[in-house]
């Protein structure tokens, strides 16, 4: 089996890869193929590169990463399992000290989370963006050019040959983000007692006007709902999609009856994986 994943080495999502290693078949022998952005990943996995991909859906302080909500929301892909990993940043140099620092590489989330400490600590400053918070310890590393520094997890730091001018770069102590192993099939995960399905619901040009009444009837059948984010269309102006998590699994009926009332509405629900949710004590 082959994961395609969000590279170069040390990116968090090698990270959650490696998490996740542990839920595939001791007779599969899995691969992993880095990219160089998400969307890249994605479209592998989609065309068959690639079993899966690995990618970034959420963050706890900086929200949705988009290339994945759109494949998501544009292709016939599945969730077959999810992994949640805390992250905490370093800023990485060749040389110097954290004065010496005139320019921070980093993936724009990366940049977003760390931009309080940025502000106080160095004001002036200036910010590139990189494909990957491990793909800008490797441009600043390779290039070596003074005053020039990387802001990536800690391990990147060794990977590349690079010395920790600083940590705890985060905004909130505590963040966490949320990667999807990511397949155009649904490969029927093993069940656990914790289970979450994962669904699409395009709701058209009426969106705002139809979201009580979509939430109203997974409420009404004891469903409870763990994650909602809307998602446009791209068609026109107030055109939505509505991502749902619930936790239940697909088989379970009162699930189904649900989906039958929101499509009785008329409204399309994909389908996009059942899958363990993810706890602290799985990895």
């Amino acid at each position: 089996m082959t994961y395609a994943y969000l590279g170069p080495e040390g990116t968090f999502t090698q990270t959650a890869l490696r998490r996740l290693l542990p839920t595939v078949p001791p007779d599969r022998e899995p691969a992993h193929r880095p990219f160089l952005s998400v969307a890249a990943a994605l479209e592998a996995a989609f065309r068959g590169e690639c079993d899966a991909a690995v990618v970034p859906l959420e963050n706890s302080v900086r929200g949705v990463v988009p290339a994945t909500m759109d494949q998501l929301a544009s292709a016939r892909m599945h969730i077959n399992a999810e992994v949640e990993v805390p992250v905490s940043f370093a800023l990485m140099a060749p040389e110097g000290d954290v004065e010496d620092v005139t320019v921070v590489h980093s993936h724009p989330h990366a940049l977003g989370q760390c931009e309080d400490w940025l502000r106080t600590r160095l004001p002036g400053a200036r910010t590139r963006t990189a494909a990957s918070t491990a793909a800008a310890a490797r441009e600043v590393a390779e290039a070596g050019v003074p005053g020039h520094a990387a802001i990536a997890a800690a391990p990147a730091a060794g990977l590349y040959g690079l010395r920790i001018l600083a940590t705890g770069l985060g905004r909130e102590a505590g963040a966490v983000t949320r990667f999807v192993s990511v397949a155009p099939r649904w490969s029927h995960p093993a069940r656990t007692a914790r289970e979450r399905t994962s669904l699409l619901v395009s709701l058209g040009t009426a969106g705002p006007d139809l979201v009580p009444d979509v939430l109203n009837e997974f409420r009404t059948l004891g469903i409870a709902l763990s994650w909602i984010q809307s998602w446009p269309t791209g068609r026109a102006l107030g055109s939505y999609h509505l991502f749902l998590d619930v936790d239940a699994h697909i088989d379970t009926r009162p699930l189904r009856l649900a989906m039958a009332a929101v499509e009785a509405r008329g409204l399309e629900v994909r389908f996009l994986g059942s899958y363990p949710r993810w706890s602290a004590a799985a990895g």
